[in-house]
This record gives C-alpha cells, structure tokens and sequence, in this order.
C-alpha cells in the first residue's frame, strides 16, 4: 500500500535541491523523495549498488560518469539528519534527440513495493519534460522481465543495435 506522508515544498528544496519531489511512499510514516539536484556520496552510492549485486567500480570513474550523464536521479529515505539513498538510475545522451537508461537500482529491502516502477516513471517523465522521446534501456538479462512488466519493449528483430564488449 501506498501511504501518502510527504514534505514540504520548502522541506524539499532545503535538504534536496531545486526540483525535487515527494515520491509516494510504501510506509505512512516513511517519506521518500526524488532529487536530481542533491548530490551524491560516492560511498553510500558504491554501497546501494553493491547491494543488489553490482561489481566494484573506481569511484573516481564514478564521479566522472556521473558528472557526463544527462539525468542522474537519487531515491532518498528522508530522515531530517540523515537522507539514505535506496534508489538511484542513470541516463546518457544528446539532451536532444535519445537518451538511454544504464543504471538503476533499487536497495533490496525497498524491493518489491513498486518503487522500481516509481522510479522509472520519474526517469521517463524527466527526460520527456526536457524533450527526448527516444528512450532505450540497457538491462542485465535478471531484470528484463521487470521491464517488459512496465512496457519497455525488446527488439523484436534482434537487428537495432547490438552490444559489444571489449577484452
């Protein structure tokens, strides 16, 4: 069940930056936020995708392809001392024409409320509000049946695009 305990407009823009949002939250007494403005600690990111088992990357890298993306969205438990990040996805592109989604995730004790799906609709909202209306995904095979749950269509043809991973 979606509860509906929220902050402030003045509470958002304080502790998450310009344009931040309440997301609707699973637990009543929980407030949960988007925010594309408040930025990330590398640590607790590495440890949210550590999580849901993603391999180590060099925070250095990180940060940089962090500073590149065009739309990078933290999912925060609000606490007034201490925001925790349980969410988090990652957008490239020409801030134009297509953007593609390569990062999300979501903290395993925050699965399963459809807030993966919340996320993902603030993912398109945004990039739709800047104007892309090409979006593609780039998914881990564990996770397709997610997204095809929410829409997301395969190539149907296997001849779009394909992936080629370096040695």
């Amino acid at each position: 069940m979606i509860g509906s305990y929220s902050l402030t407009t003045e509470e958002l823009q304080e502790a998450y930056g310009d344009g931040a949002c309440n997301c609707p939250s699973p637990n009543e007494q929980m407030a949960l936020v988007f925010s594309q403005a408040r930025p990330f600690d590398l640590v607790e990111l590495e440890q949210l995708l550590r999580s849901v088992g993603w391999s180590q990357r060099p925070m250095r890298k990180v940060q940089i392809a962090l500073d590149n993306s065009l739309l990078k969205v933290g999912l925060w438990r609000h606490d007034q001392s201490f925001p925790r990040l349980i969410g988090f996805a990652r957008c490239t592109g020409d801030g134009v024409l297509e953007a593609t989604v390569w990062d999300v995730a979501v903290h395993p004790i925050y699965q399963g409320f459809g807030l993966g799906k919340l996320l993902m609709d603030y993912v398109n909202r945004s990039l739709r509000d800047i104007g892309i209306r090409r979006i593609t995904l780039f998914a881990d095979p564990g996770v397709v049946a997610f997204y095809k749950s929410q829409g997301w269509l395969l190539e149907p043809k296997g001849h779009r695009c394909a992936f080629w991973y370096a040695n």
